[in-house]
């Protein structure tokens, strides 16, 4: 019995330490900032979509256009959210200020993976990388950047909520299932592995699938 009782101990506690939510800054002011609720991304995203699809509907696009081109759109968010996650998110730089940086963009969160502030990624970070992808898309696209950046937006706000759902929920489909066993294979087995969120596709293409164990 008292094992069964320092088992139950010992999972509470691992419990409490996954959904920990610690100051990242010594300023409140600033930590006020690296927690955002999770409904943010869409009532921050969900309107610039709307007028972006709007405005590529004044452009000149037809119906089927528009379509095609916000699936191009999508398609690059599942590379962009790839390369960052293992370019950017899991850089790790040798030195003291590297490895500060690297744990305010990611290492928190996998010590914390189970924080419900710190799983959708804050308006401070998100939109000035949407106006830089929007340029990006501009310069290279012309009008077609607006239907384009829509898809683009949508890819992310998928990624964002498949993050949120993967780690506070239990899926019921099979493809809920399998995005939420390679996000946890990354987090508590070799994070060198499963790097898309929301897609399995560019793991599969780059060979970075999350393996799993042999008993």
């Amino acid at each position: 019995m008292p094992s069964l009782t320092f088992g139950h101990m010992e999972a509470h506690e691992r419990t409490q330490r996954l959904s920990a939510s610690p100051p990242l800054f010594k300023s409140e002011f600033l930590n006020f900032f690296s927690r955002v609720h999770p409904a943010i991304p869409a009532i921050v995203f969900l309107p610039v979509i709307i007028a972006a699809e709007i405005i590529g509907a004044t452009k000149g696009w037809n119906a089927w256009q528009i379509v095609l081109i916000n699936l191009g759109g999508l398609a690059f968010w599942t590379l962009t959210e790839y390369w960052l996650h293992r370019l950017i998110f899991h850089w790790e730089p040798d030195n003291a200020f590297g490895r500060r940086m690297h744990f305010i963009i990611h290492g928190i969160h996998h010590d914390h993976p189970n924080d419900k502030m710190r799983l959708v990624m804050p308006p401070s970070v998100s939109i000035p990388l949407a106006a830089i992808f929007f340029l990006g898309f501009w310069l290279v696209l012309g009008n077609a950047a607006f239907p384009a950046f829509g898809g683009f937006m949508l890819g992310y706000l998928a990624y964002d909520y498949t993050h949120y759902y993967v780690h506070h929920f239990t899926p019921k489909s099979k493809t809920g299932k399998r995005l939420r066993e390679a996000h946890m294979r990354h987090h508590f087995q070799d994070h060198r592995f499963g790097y898309g969120v929301s897609s399995p596709l560019w793991d599969v293409v780059f060979r970075t699938l999350p393996k799993k164990r042999n008993h």
